[in-house]
């Protein structure tokens, strides 16, 4: 069942935020391309290999990785801010024969994932971590995708870092956010990602890599959730 209508809320940045997306899919559908990205071939094994059989994608946009993960056998709950960009990726499922493997849902990071205790065999999010989220909410979130997960699941997540060429750039919004070109991006320290790590989770894997113009650092960081 796929739910587009925005949550409701009267935050400004939320809606700023949420605007920015909805703008951006609607001027260029699909602007990511067909493409998964390399961070999600790489978890689509990893789940395999570890017996998942469903995967909650956070920041799931207009569908590649979502998209990856369903043709190749996962049923997918893909959550996002704009329901403009999972509007585009359930059209595109429908178009692709995939849409009884994808569920959509407009969800807000910054409030309670809709998701039961223990209901996820893997989360994936690629670049939703390190968005305009302060600290205290990245921690809030890493909390709930540990609710979600059960017992021995697989959160892989991938974050630009302080070794980004625009780390330190642009207009500083304190708490290691920079936002240029009117775009916000919390950097993160392996201090932070740590933190993380360190209630009730295993930090299997921190790989660093590059993406796009620029070309943006990341990290590739892979958890395991203990009880």
């Amino acid at each position: 069942m796929n739910s587009h209508e925005p949550p409701d809320g009267g935050d400004p940045a939320g809606t700023a935020h949420r605007d920015h997306w909805q703008s951006a899919y609607a001027a260029h559908p699909g602007m990511y391309g067909d493409e998964p990205s390399a961070p999600a071939r790489y978890a689509a094994g990893l789940f395999r290999e570890a017996g998942a059989r469903d995967v909650l994608e956070l920041g799931a946009g207009h569908g590649r990785d979502a998209l990856h993960f369903a043709r190749t056998g996962f049923s997918v709950r893909a959550a996002d801010f704009s329901a403009t960009g999972l509007a585009q990726l359930t059209a595109a499922a429908e178009a692709r024969g995939l849409a009884d493997r994808i569920a959509t849902a407009v969800q807000d990071v910054r409030e309670p994932l809709a998701a039961a205790d223990g209901s996820a065999d893997a989360v994936f999010a690629h670049m939703l971590m390190c968005m305009a989220l302060s600290t205290a909410e990245i921690r809030a979130l890493t909390a709930e995708v540990h609710r979600v997960l059960r017992p021995g699941g697989r959160f892989v997540f991938t974050v630009r870092h302080t070794g980004d060429a625009h780390y330190g750039t642009g207009r500083d919004l304190g708490d290691d956010i920079h936002e240029h070109g009117g775009f916000a991006v919390h950097f993160f320290s392996r201090a932070l990602v740590e933190e993380l790590a360190a209630e009730g989770w295993l930090l299997d894997d921190v790989t660093p890599f590059e993406e796009g113009e620029l070309p943006r650092r990341l990290w590739r960081v892979t958890m395991t959730r203990v009880p």
